[in-house]
């Protein structure tokens, strides 16, 4: 069976005023056009829906009992299809999945959590661990917000920039590196440990490096962060990281952070999601969220030298 889901908007209308004639002028189409709804709505329903008393016309008993719930139906549908839906963050039930790189979510998750749940108290965030490998999980709508340090090369993903980080050294309190100023040659001849969830143990650093004649050895390549913040501070190996998104952690730790002696672009961070949320405003109102929580790491302690909002898009 093929509805026209039109005729309720006109049944709404033929309900609450009670005429042909008034329901045309609320819908703004000929008296003509309406009867012929009318009539059509008989059909469909089987029943009269409107009859003629004297001057006037009444519903039936069936019309009466099902008014109420035409009305609610039609309210119903403009909501959904309304392009200006009002957001009520206090009554907004949904989960929400964030998937972070680790280091940014040991950095803002809780911010995040606190500021999401201060203004949406029946949200509920998913800070899953990343992945082993890349998957469409943004594409399929299984990921709402993701972190990475380049822009999407799909069309569909959207990102907006957040900040850039430089990069900067953490070693153990009493490692070699710290006994005096640390020159480039000393930086490479130390050993290193890279961040790398594939666990690659090569990484931009190296390219620098050979670029300038250098080479490091690399002993080990750790899954996240906190384990790389954990092994430099029991041992003598050397690990390079963006500042501003582990700083809290290595100062929690006692590390003590050096400059690298190296000239390298900074690290930008990126937000990502997919254009099915363009519209969405509780997801809009999700991003602005975690982009002020973000950018709040590139104001303390200093007073950040990049521009921290950047939007690209399509």
């Amino acid at each position: 069976m093929q509805l026209d889901l039109n005729l309720l908007t006109a049944l709404d209308a033929l309900l609450e005023e009670g005429s042909v004639t008034g329901a045309a002028d609320r819908l703004h189409v000929t008296a003509p056009a309406m009867s012929r709804s009318l009539g059509r709505i008989r059909k469909a329903t089987g029943d009269q829906i409107l009859v003629r008393t004297g001057r006037t016309m009444v519903p039936t008993t069936r019309a009466s009992a099902m008014r109420a719930q035409v009305h609610a139906l039609v309210q119903q549908a403009h909501q959904l299809l309304s392009a200006q839906q009002e957001l009520d963050l206090a009554a907004l039930e949904r989960v929400f999945t964030v998937r972070w790189h680790d280091a940014l979510t040991t950095a803002c998750g809780t911010a995040l959590i606190t500021a999401v749940h201060r203004q949406a108290p029946r949200i509920q965030l998913r800070l899953p661990a990343e992945p082993g490998t890349d998957t469409p999980e943004l594409r399929r709508g299984e990921v709402d917000l993701a972190s990475s340090s380049s822009p999407p090369t799909l069309p569909d993903i959207r990102h907006r920039l957040v900040g850039r980080d430089r990069l900067v050294v953490a070693v153990r309190p009493g490692n070699p590196l710290t006994e005096g100023p640390m020159s480039l040659e000393h930086y490479a001849a130390a050993e290193h440990l890279t961040v790398s969830r594939r666990g690659n143990l090569r990484d931009p650093i190296d390219d620098a490096l050979t670029t300038r004649g250098l080479e490091r050895r690399v002993v080990a390549a750790g899954p996240t962060t906190a384990f790389a913040l954990q092994l430099a501070l029991g041992t003598d190996l050397v690990v390079t990281l963006p500042d501003a998104v582990t700083r809290t952690a290595r100062e929690q730790l006692g590390l003590v952070t050096l400059p690298l002696p190296l000239q390298l672009p900074d690290v930008p961070l990126y937000l990502l999601w997919h254009q099915r949320y363009d519209d969405d405003r509780a997801h809009t109102w999700l991003r602005e969220t975690a982009a002020e929580t973000v950018q709040a790491l590139f104001v303390p302690p200093t007073a950040s030298p990049h521009p921290l909002t950047d939007w690209t898009g399509q």
